[in-house]
């Protein structure tokens, strides 16, 4: 028997969930946990249930699926007023909160929904901003509670950080985690740190480019182009810290110490675990350490899938071009 869901709060965030799992079979309550009048609730409602018609009817025509299950599948969801919230946390086995990012709102919202849930259901905060332990004081039971951080469009991207408290129950974070994969996601463990991951790494990502047009490096439109066909090219295939390794740990440090020097600014220096991988010989794929484990691997074979996936990536790009032949002999030739 499939895991009953509820979204607490009937936004952006809660209808992207909310179609991950209709899709997947679940049914799911979006509750409107914000008392308002029976008209407001009524536009609230029809305006939801149409996004998640709405979408599920362009994932159709992507070739997913049948556009003629779009109705089944959207069905699987209700919208829930603040009124009902109480039966529909309590037949719960797993709420997402998603109401707006304000502290005290959180907690509030976190404690009420957290008294009508079942002892054993799970609560996860899909906040981008607020940890775990400092919303988990305010729980009746803060063994049930975790923080699951989706990013949009969650109906799409596959991760989701997952980060425990001190006080999360350990069978928790694994129920939840073999839930979201059974689903298609991708979940990923994170300590209880501000920004958590992918957050804090595209922060400085956009302020840097950001920095970049204020300064008159490039027009923002040079900008954009060179981090589609660069940036964003490269690390649809590779990761950042496996891309290190490629190049190799030492190759970064004196990229660093060079840009630290020629910006006169300390936001470039390489961290101190650079220095403590190239002392202990962790430099990357040269030395078949460095990040990530390479022992074993068979380097060439790794290498071209790889690439094979980088040309995928520009033929999907419409970039990838044939060798210029010699029309008499079929040979490549210079242009």
């Amino acid at each position: 028997m499939r895991d009953a869901i509820a979204c607490l709060g009937a936004g952006r965030m809660g209808r992207g969930i909310a179609i991950v799992f209709a899709y997947a079979g679940h049914s799911v309550d979006l509750i409107d946990f914000k008392p308002r009048p029976a008209e407001d609730f009524a536009r609230l409602r029809n305006e939801a249930l149409a996004e998640v018609s709405e979408t599920l009817t362009m994932l159709a025509s992507f070739g997913g699926f049948p556009e003629s299950a779009v109705s089944d599948i959207a069905a699987r969801v209700r919208v829930v007023p603040a009124d009902g919230a109480a039966q529909a946390l309590g037949r719960a086995d797993v709420v997402f909160e998603g109401v707006p990012e304000i502290l005290d709102l959180k907690r509030k919202a976190l404690a009420e929904a957290q008294a009508h849930m079942k002892p054993d259901a799970i609560l996860a905060s899909t906040t981008s901003t607020i940890l775990v332990e400092d919303l988990a004081p305010a729980l009746p039971r803060p063994a049930q509670f975790l923080n699951a951080h989706w990013l949009n469009p969650a109906f799409i991207v596959p991760l989701v950080e997952i980060s425990a408290g001190t006080a999360t129950d350990p069978d928790v974070t694994a129920r939840l985690s073999a839930l979201l994969e059974a689903v298609g996601k991708v979940p990923v463990p994170c300590a209880a740190a501000p920004g958590y991951m992918i957050p804090r790494i595209q922060q400085v990502a956009m302020n840097e480019a950001a920095r970049m047009v204020e300064e008159g490096v490039a027009s923002a439109e040079d900008l954009e182009k060179a981090i589609r066909y660069g940036f964003s090219f490269r690390f649809s295939v590779l990761g950042l810290l496996e891309f290190i390794d490629w190049g190799g740990g030492d190759i970064l440090y004196h990229a660093s110490n060079y840009l630290t020097q020629a910006l006169d600014n300390d936001r470039y220096v390489a961290p101190d675990i650079i220095q403590a991988n190239m002392d202990a010989g962790r430099i990357g794929l040269k030395t078949r350490q460095g990040f990530l484990d390479y022992e074993g691997m068979d380097i060439a074979a790794y290498r071209r899938d790889r690439l094979k996936a980088l040309m995928e990536r520009l033929q999907a790009e419409g970039l990838a071009r044939p060798p210029v032949l010699d029309t008499a002999t079929n040979q490549a030739t210079s242009a």
